[in-house]
């Protein structure tokens, strides 16, 4: 086995086989080494800046949104005892049996309510 062929399976990873970098003693100085170094550092220093603003601004949006998520389930909680309290108040006006015509507006606003409803959605 040739040397070239003993370095191309020492490189390789996970079945994927990559060839080393050309040399070309005769074109490259140290300068243009350095050169694309510090380019491609300079390269990978832009990206990391880039993706370190993104993660900023990403949990800056998670902060706001988990406080808009917040809020949100106390205004839920304050409707859903609100409902609540208001359905007790209902089902004591029900039960008391002197109550009836308050009981039939209470219905036919409700379904007045829910008609207009389905009539303006569906329209």
């Amino acid at each position: 086995m040739d040397l070239y062929k003993e370095r191309k399976m020492r490189r390789a990873h996970a079945g994927n086989y990559y060839e080393p970098l050309p040399t070309h003693s005769q074109y490259d100085t140290g300068d243009n080494l350095e050169e694309t170094n510090e380019q491609m550092t300079s390269d990978l220093r832009n990206k990391i800046s880039a993706l370190k603003s993104l993660t900023i601004d990403i949990g800056a949006e998670v902060r706001d949104q988990n406080k808009h998520l917040r809020d949100l389930d106390n205004e839920f909680d304050r409707t859903g005892g609100f409902l609540g309290n208001t359905m007790n108040r209902v089902k004591r006006l029900a039960k008391s049996g002197k109550n009836y015509p308050i009981c039939y507006l209470l219905l036919f606003s409700m379904l007045v309510f829910f008609i207009l409803y389905f009539y303006l959605k569906f329209r």
